[in-house]
């Protein structure tokens, strides 16, 4: 197993400069991460310095409340593929799910995930967990594997908590192997990242990829 490829290198931060972009994305060279996570302003920016690896350059789309109209994320979506993105990660509309309006959150996320694959790009969904019921989980879960979505991602990293192995091993009951799961959100070392991935995470976002593949 390379753990390695397992992690999006991510920085979300809202007062990340340039400098620091360019040193996620050596990290990320020297490391040969999944991918580099960076804001929409920085996709242009991280794609050219990404060219002739094979690291992705992954954002956000609807981050981090979700809260965006539709025509929104799909334009922020569009907009982000035009500069480079290869991985989408977008939050669906967490108000609308828990008030049970489920085809309001399908159709979010279809639409983001049509633009997506229309031009072969992998679709993530952030759920944020910490929000939700244990049931609200499944349902999200649910919805994102019929909405056609790539992966069931845990959390922004931005709300009361991250990712937690209980809520990794939930959404895997619930989605199988049908889409991948990824872990995101206070994951600090090897042992925690192990313990993600054992619970059945396939993907990893977090800004401590020195320090995990560095055990």
């Amino acid at each position: 197993m390379e753990l390695s490829k397992y992690i999006d290198h991510t920085l979300l931060k809202a007062e990340s400069t340039e400098e620091q972009v360019n040193q996620i994305i050596k990290e990320a060279k020297d490391n040969n991460f999944a991918s580099v996570m960076i804001n929409p302003y920085w996709v242009k920016h991280t794609h050219e310095q990404l060219k002739g690896t094979d690291i992705h350059t992954a954002t956000v789309i609807g981050f981090p409340l979700g809260a965006n109209t539709t025509d929104i994320k799909v334009a922020e979506a569009k907009k982000a593929m035009e500069d480079g993105a290869d991985e989408l990660d977008m939050v669906l509309n967490i108000g609308e799910l828990k008030g049970n309006n489920l085809d309001a959150v399908e159709s979010d996320i279809v639409a983001v995930v049509e633009a997506g694959h229309a031009q072969n790009k992998i679709v993530k969904v952030i759920i944020e967990t910490a929000l939700l019921t244990d049931d609200e989980k499944v349902t999200a879960a649910k919805l994102v594997m019929k909405a056609g979505a790539d992966f069931v991602k845990t959390s922004t990293g931005f709300s009361t908590a991250g990712a937690k192995v209980e809520d990794v091993k939930l959404l895997k009951q619930t989605v199988g192997d049908a889409i991948g799961v990824k872990a995101s959100g206070g994951i600090h070392s090897k042992a925690e990242a192990m313990s993600m991935i054992a619970a059945g995470a396939t993907r990893l976002g977090t800004s401590a990829s020195i320090k995990i593949v560095e055990g």
